[in-house]
């Protein structure tokens, strides 16, 4: 971390304040049980979306903390390859009514997953909890979700047509989901069922082009999430793409998945430009920004097949600073635009799609007439970055020497 701070001293005040706002978050856990353990393993899972989270007004953060427990347990059990179909494929259709029971858990998963699996009782008693509006929002979600699951556990993403209903099965149905705990509150107007789709299919889509080397390596069974339809054109078997001599192949491949995300952001724009309360906003327009980031730096990048690629942490910690409002999200997915324009070959095959994809979110970033209005952050003198490295390396020795 400080070897990054170094090289990207721009970077150390965002993170600085997101520490002090982890720390703060940290301080405001809820003191009943229930809800405690979901807020507490919810920073376990998931540190950026609990942070996120936290942001929202106090009862709908509860809904959508539990939301979002929910959804990653059945998410739990369908990624788990060690339980076999006859056993998964029951519970994924009946977890809306588990939900509702404080005795049901089920013994799969790893690390903090499992503990969530182990222990889903509290969840299901924070679930409880919640107002009546919320309950029937996340009850309708889940079921649909778990059938949809469960409708692919022996089903190949085939075409490019399944990778969408798949995606939307998993993710756009949990963006339909916010928007009706959105409008539950009575903050938000219901949006068209069509955009926050498209918001959960770029995050999906993204998590998925990132996490190729984990999803493949996945034991007992690899998980294959690339659509045939696609990853067929550069190799015989999806596994190959992570061979050292088939590094070309597997970058073109890449870039066409990318590609293929691309055409969710306009949409995501549209959606995120409806919403009117700043909470709100924030939470939905952080994960975006970050997604169109990880995108970038996925792009032409043969890493992807070798180990993990993810935004640094002081990048993260300025996305979460500076996207504070809708000229903010147009102003970063425009330079990132640019940077992947930057980033496109005229050998790649998919060259021509990608540019026109790239040039249509620039050129509805630009129609925004915000890009040129922003007062741009000022920079943090050298001089108080020097101040705040040197606390950052001495305060861990002064406190040991203090105990």
């Amino acid at each position: 971390m400080m070897g990054e701070i170094v090289r990207h001293p721009n970077e150390l005040y965002p993170l600085m304040k997101l520490l002090v706002i982890a720390k703060r978050a940290e301080k405001e856990t809820p003191s009943q049980p229930h809800l405690r353990f979901c807020y507490l393993l919810l920073r376990k899972i998931s540190r950026s979306f609990s942070l996120v989270i936290q942001q929202l007004p106090l009862q709908l953060r509860d809904a959508v903390c539990v939301f979002y427990l929910v959804l990653r347990a059945l998410d739990t059990v369908e990624d788990d390859t060690s339980i076999a179909t006859q056993v998964k494929v029951p519970i994924l259709i009946a977890f809306h009514r588990h939900i509702y029971d404080h005795e049901w858990h089920f013994s799969c998963g790893i690390n903090a997953c499992k503990d969530l699996m182990d222990q889903f009782h509290h969840v299901s008693s924070a679930f409880l909890g919640l107002g009546k509006n919320y309950q029937e929002v996340i009850e309708d979600i889940t079921m649909r979700m778990g059938e949809g699951m469960a409708k692919f556990v022996n089903k190949e993403i085939e075409t490019i047509d399944d990778y969408e209903e798949y995606c939307h099965y998993v993710a756009g149905l949990a963006g339909l989901g916010l928007s009706k705990l959105f409008h539950a509150s009575g903050k938000e107007d219901l949006a068209p069922d069509s955009l926050p789709n498209a918001v959960g299919l770029f995050l999906q889509k993204t998590n998925i082009i990132r996490d190729y080397l984990e999803d493949i390596n996945e034991v007992p069974k690899c998980r294959m999430y690339w659509p045939h339809q696609i990853w067929s054109k550069y190799v015989y078997k999806l596994e190959d793409l992570k061979l050292e001599e088939n590094s070309a192949k597997a970058v073109q491949c890449l870039n066409d998945m990318v590609t293929n995300a691309l055409s969710h952001v306009e949409d995501c724009l549209v959606c995120l430009s409806t919403l009117r309360d700043p909470a709100i906003f924030r939470s939905c327009a952080i994960p975006q920004v970050m997604a169109i980031g990880t995108l970038a730096m996925c792009y032409n990048n043969i890493k992807v097949f070798r180990g993990v690629v993810k935004m640094r942490r002081g990048l993260t910690a300025k996305v979460f600073d500076q996207t504070r409002t809708m000229a903010d999200v147009y102003d970063a997915f425009s330079h990132v635009s640019c940077i992947l324009k930057s980033k496109v070959e005229n050998n790649d095959p998919n060259a021509t799609n990608t540019l026109k994809r790239i040039e249509a979110i620039m050129r509805t970033c630009s129609d925004s007439g915000t890009l040129y209005k922003r007062n741009k952050p000022n920079y943090i003198p050298t001089l108080a970055v020097f101040f705040f490295v040197i606390v950052a390396i001495l305060l861990p020795y002064l406190s040991a020497k203090r105990t």
